[in-house]
């Protein structure tokens, strides 16, 4: 049996990082060798930005790289990330691998950048100027919230409402849904049978139609 991966350097980073950079930087650490997505906080400093603490559930970028651990999942740098209660972040995710190249964790580092992005959008339109930053994603507080977002992220990506979808449209979103971790969370098959207006019959059918798909 394999010795279990030791983050103490990696808590001792998170700790360094949020004394550096302030209280405007969140910095998280997720372990995701215990195979359950409700539970891979381990360490996190300055938490009040997202709302998060230790013990609390994975992000989507940590439920996808649970989903897919033999996927070389390429690090993650600058990119926006949007708290619930509306705070925009500059996120940074580096994939934490063991000696044997297995991954293991993810090392968060989310900046509010909430203040300058409005001073940004005040200059510009005081210059007439318009913001095409893409819609960021959102970071989520607990498990259900994540699977809420997913299955929004899903219909979104589809183009029209749940109800008005045929088949080959719900088995896309359903797709989507596998492919970034949904089905990972404890009892969401009922969530999203019920969303779809399908049976857990049809689910299993529909995503056995996504996988022959690939």
């Amino acid at each position: 049996m394999s010795r279990p991966y030791n983050f103490d350097n990696w808590k001792r980073l998170v700790k360094a990082l949020a004394m550096q950079y302030g209280s405007m930087c969140e910095v998280v650490l997720h372990d995701l060798t215990g195979g359950d997505p409700g539970h891979t906080i381990i360490a996190i400093e300055n938490g009040r930005i997202s709302g998060r603490k230790v013990g609390d559930g994975s992000s989507v970028i940590a439920a996808e790289a649970m989903e897919e651990p033999a996927v070389r999942h390429e690090d993650r740098l600058a990119y926006l990330t949007r708290t619930r209660d509306g705070k925009i972040l500059k996120s940074t995710s580096l994939y934490i691998r063991d000696d044997e190249g297995k991954l293991v964790g993810i090392l968060g580092i989310n900046t509010d950048i909430s203040l300058t992005i409005a001073a940004e959008n005040a200059l510009h339109s005081f210059n007439s100027n318009t913001d095409k930053e893409s819609e960021p994603t959102e970071i989520t507080t607990n498990v259900s919230d994540l699977l809420d977002t997913l299955i929004q992220q899903s219909i979104r990506l589809v183009g029209k409402p749940a109800a008005l979808m045929d088949k080959n449209e719900k088995i896309r979103a359903i797709k989507f849904l596998n492919d970034s971790g949904a089905f990972l969370i404890t009892k969401s098959g009922p969530k999203v049978c019920q969303v779809f207006g399908i049976s857990k019959y049809t689910l299993y059918s529909y995503l056995d139609e996504a996988k022959s798909s690939e």
